[in-house]
């Protein structure tokens, strides 16, 4: 129950006061309805006749609880294609799960160590090259820094991965850097952490792909012109995939995640067998590039923050906290481990036999392509590096896929982004979010011809300035707590934020020219969009709020004479009781006829709140509760819409649907616009109006 409860308890019984005085004697006439609003007091039968056809019941009366409950096939939005629409839907992604389902989808350690560290463990394949690359401008001799920036890069890992250990167990609610900045620095703060992760997942997708499309151009040199289109089929694919939720999303990447991880440690098994029998001397150079920039601290410090792009997707596991089967927070502790563990390894074991081995970054091949040929030959080995290396990049996205769609509805949750999609979709993940990075993705990677290298600089400054805001709100956080181990969560929270912060500013600056300043640029406006957005929701929120003496419309029946058709009546669908829907149950009480409320729940426990609150009100028109097990709101409404008034076909039937006017344009995407699908829907339906009442917020 909110702070305001109380108040909105008191405004609810003192409306429905002024409510019963205003109807007066007719009272009765707005509960004479002339239909069942329970359908006919539905049955559990699993197909009725309609229209002379044989079809799936849109709805049934369960035992326990006795609300009326939409079926799975209430669950589709009604159309004219609707048969063959929703077969190629069930086909493609599947059949819909009930909210019930949610705790069949969690994940154990096997399966989420894939699906969360793909990222995180494929950045090995091209963050020791990102380095590399810059470091080789000042000739093969500053490839010996390498060495020190890679025990620099290790430590930094270590560090973070700590105190995203601790995050884990102190914020089991997942949300990582996005909630442990609200809730220990602030708003500002904890916007600008979650539009860093934002922008970063998104890079993720582009860079990952970009990255899994080289690995297989290296090996395969003819496809080079098709580096676009292969990277936007596998953005595709991931959407897909992703769609039809990770429990059969799952072994998609468990396998090529655990090829991966095979693969690099044969790579660094049998370089390091090759260079003990060298006595472990270095190789001499491959090549030897003329040298254009000298060694420059600037240099070193571009070089750091390119290799530091192998620590991308740590927070991942922090974010999806609740996804993992119980006892989540400690299943996600030991998953992250195990990952920083193997990503440690894999990222020093590369470093030093690519330094060993005389590996100079350079040509249409990459590094991990040529140590692969180096050390493997042409053989099967190397077809396994290649094509392993190829598949967890194209797929590492996915860690995106898993984490951009949670954070965005948290930040809907909060009021930092639109709140459509707050929603999960019916396979139980957050459809919207998920189209909306695939979208930004694939254009994003079309737009940099799917070049890595171009891709590279604007990445991983988002990420840090995440980490810096996650650590730094820990600090915060063990200052307040001052229990259990709290001075060696703060000392570890203290090195991580410095570090962080450290890599955070070295980034900005030493890549701002070379495209990081469109990652600064991107995480300045959504921070700024996402403040305007919470100052939009306030708005509206304090604008439909209902408190003592309030004006809200009422019903005036004094010039309505009463009802001559005494079949006609009116539905007003209810989601919230506030003034934007007490103001449209007044307007179809002045009709003078009966009015029935339908209220549409995705939650049970907000059926019982919103019967609660209803009791408060006085219940003074009938009201029918239709639960929607599948999440769907218009579909279900509209099914039952139309089941209500195939009841009496020739009784006049009007829908009054409230609807909230927005200041402008860009305001609307902000509200779910229920009021205009169910216009749309609904307007050629015969025998039945569709009146809408209209409120604007107060200035």
């Amino acid at each position: 129950m909110s702070e305001d409860a109380p108040t909105q308890t008191t405004a609810l019984r003192e409306l429905g006061r002024e409510w019963e005085k205003a109807v007066g004697a007719r009272a009765g006439e707005l509960r004479a309805l002339p239909v069942d609003p329970d359908l006919g007091e539905m049955a559990p039968p699993r197909w009725h006749r309609e229209r002379s056809r044989l079809t799936p019941v849109d709805f049934v009366r369960e035992p326990t609880p006795s609300e009326l409950t939409a079926t799975a096939r209430a669950e589709a939005e009604p159309s004219r294609f609707e048969g063959p629409m929703l077969w190629a839907r069930r086909t493609l992604l599947g059949p819909p799960l009930a909210a019930a389902a949610i705790a069949q989808v969690q994940m154990r350690k096997l399966t989420a160590l894939p699906i969360l560290s793909s990222d995180a463990l494929s950045s090995v394949a091209y963050g020791p090259e990102a380095m590399l690359v810059v470091l080789v401008l000042a000739g093969v001799g500053a490839l010996d820094i390498s060495l020190y920036l890679g025990v620099a890069i290790v430590v930094l890992m270590v560090a973070t991965g700590l105190s995203y250990r601790q995050v884990i167990k102190e914020y089991p609610a997942g949300g990582g850097s996005y909630s442990i900045s609200s809730e220990n620095l602030g708003e500002r703060p904890a916007l600008l952490a979650g539009s860093g992760l934002l922008v970063d997942y998104v890079l993720t997708v582009a860079v990952s792909i970009s990255a899994g499309v080289a690995a297989i151009t290296s090996a395969l040199p003819g496809l080079d012109d098709e580096t676009v289109a292969i990277g936007l089929a596998v953005i595709a694919l991931l959407l897909v995939a992703n769609l039809r939720g990770i429990r059969e999303a799952g072994p998609l990447f468990a396998i090529p995640t655990y090829a991966f991880v095979s693969a690099m440690f044969l790579l660094i098994g049998v370089a390091l067998v090759d260079l003990a029998g060298k006595g472990f001397e270095a190789q001499p150079p491959s090549s030897d590039p003329a040298a254009v920039e000298g060694v420059t601290a600037l240099l070193v410090l571009r070089a750091f923050s390119s290799g530091a792009t192998a620590m991308t997707g740590i927070e991942a596991i922090s974010n999806a906290v609740p996804v993992f089967r119980p006892t989540s927070w400690r299943n996600a502790r030991t998953t992250l481990t195990v990952m920083v563990s193997l990503l440690v390894t894999m990222f020093a074991g590369l470093i030093v036999v690519i330094h060993l081995e005389g590996i100079v970054p350079g040509g249409n091949e990459t590094t991990i392509s040529a140590l692969a040929h180096d050390t493997l030959g042409s053989g099967a080995g190397y077809v396994f590096v290649q094509a392993s290396t190829a598949l967890i990049l194209l797929l590492a996205a996915n860690t995106a896929f898993s984490g951009f769609p949670r954070l965005l509805s948290l930040m809907a949750e909060r009021g930092h982004a639109p709140k459509p999609l707050m929603r999960l979709g019916d396979r139980l993940v957050y459809t919207r979010g998920a189209i909306a990075l695939a979208l930004v993705a694939a254009t994003l990677f079309a737009a940099f011809g799917g070049d890595t290298n171009s891709l590279v600089p604007l990445y991983a400054i988002g990420v840090f300035v995440a980490f810096t805001c996650a650590q730094a709100g820990m600090v915060v956080h063990w200052r307040q707590l001052r229990s259990g181990p709290w001075r060696k969560g703060i000392a570890v929270a203290y090195v991580g934020a410095a570090l962080s912060a450290t890599v955070a500013l070295v980034a900005a600056v030493t890549k701002f020219t070379e495209g990081g300043w469109v990652s600064v640029l991107l995480i300045g406006g959504l921070s700024w969009i996402g403040w305007h957005i919470r100052g939009h929701y306030d708005a509206v929120a304090r604008g439909l709020a209902l408190g003592p003496g309030d004006e809200v419309a009422l019903p005036d029946l004094e010039q309505v004479p009463e009802a001559a058709d005494d079949d006609a009546f009116a539905v007003v669908p209810v989601l919230h009781l506030d003034r934007l829907r007490l103001n449209a149950l007044a307007q179809a009480a002045s009709l003078g006829m009966p009015v029935l409320a339908v209220h549409v729940s995705t939650d049970p426990e907000e059926a019982k709140e919103f019967k609660r609150r209803w009791r408060e009100w006085g219940d003074h028109v009938p009201l029918e509760i239709v639960e929607s097990p599948y999440r769907a709101i218009v579909a279900p409404l509209v099914r039952y819409l139309r089941a209500l008034h195939a009841q009496r076909p020739g009784a006049p039937m009007t829908v009054v649907l409230p609807e909230l006017i927005t200041g402008n344009v860009f305001q609307r995407p902000l509200h779910n616009g229920i009021a205009r699908h169910l216009r749309r829907l609904l307007r050629d339906d015969p025998g039945l109006t569709v009146e809408e009442v209209p409120f604007r917020l107060p200035a």
